[in-house]
């Protein structure tokens, strides 16, 4: 039988990769920070307390268009709202355990963290101490990846630090592309949200407008787009 210490290291084994591809996000996500004014302390402090890349991104990029608090609160907040859905997930495929472990570990689910365990995991490594262990390095490696990309801030040249800015770009296209494959309606919804973001920047701040086409288009997603045309298409 494993023991909770094994486990735990196999989960810290099996989070590597991802640690590889965490490392250069979350410098991109300090630069940002960085010429949204945020110092070295609130950088860091920033990922120890959210410790969700895209919203963190989002969320410096909002601060350089001058968005106001609220406005930031709630966008990261509906970003978020996939959490609960991954999270609900990790636990029903986890085996038993006490409350507090889990609670821990449910604050360092992320997409890759939530991809690995309920997809590329053993059965034996179902546990709550690999996913611990999974989500620790993750979290270090997000932790001390920002706090190296604030301290290469100084150093990089203003043009190489300003062109990193296309990671928050590049981000949103990776956690979407894979969701659109194979449903026609949840892309042409996904155009539509882009279009009407672009059309309410023209009569409210960017920020607003993010927010208003984001609730508007997925109200008008529970009506138009089908969910089983993605799980036909993969039969």
């Amino acid at each position: 039988m494993n023991s909770k210490r094994q486990q735990f290291i196999r989960g810290m084994k099996a989070g590597t990769p991802i640690v590889m591809g965490f490392l250069p996000v979350a410098i991109s996500y300090a630069i940002i920070a960085r010429q949204a004014g945020m110092d070295t302390f609130q950088i860091g402090l920033m990922c120890l307390m959210v410790f969700a890349g895209a919203s963190q991104i989002m969320a410096a990029g909002m601060l350089i268009q001058g968005a106001e608090l609220a406005a930031i609160i709630i966008a990261t907040f509906l970003l978020n709202l996939r959490h609960i859905i991954m999270s609900t997930c990790v636990f029903e495929k986890m085996e038993p355990s006490a409350r507090a472990p889990r609670l821990l570990g449910a604050y360092w689910v992320t997409d890759e963290s939530f991809a690995m365990f309920t997809t590329g995991t053993e059965k034996k490594d179902l546990t709550v101490w690999f996913f611990l262990g999974l989500g620790l390095i993750t979290y270090l490696a997000w932790f001390v990846g920002s706090l190296l990309g604030a301290v290469l801030t100084n150093f990089l040249p203003a043009i190489l630090s300003a062109s990193l800015g296309v990671a928050l770009y590049a981000l949103f296209i990776a956690l979407l592309v894979p969701g659109l494959k194979g449903n026609g309606r949840l892309a042409a919804l996904a155009v539509l949200t882009a279009v009407c973001n672009t059309l309410l920047c023209r009569v409210m701040a960017s920020s607003w407008a993010l927010i208003v086409s984001t609730l508007l288009c997925a109200f008008l997603g529970v009506f138009f787009v089908d969910l089983g045309e993605e799980a036909a298409h993969e039969q």
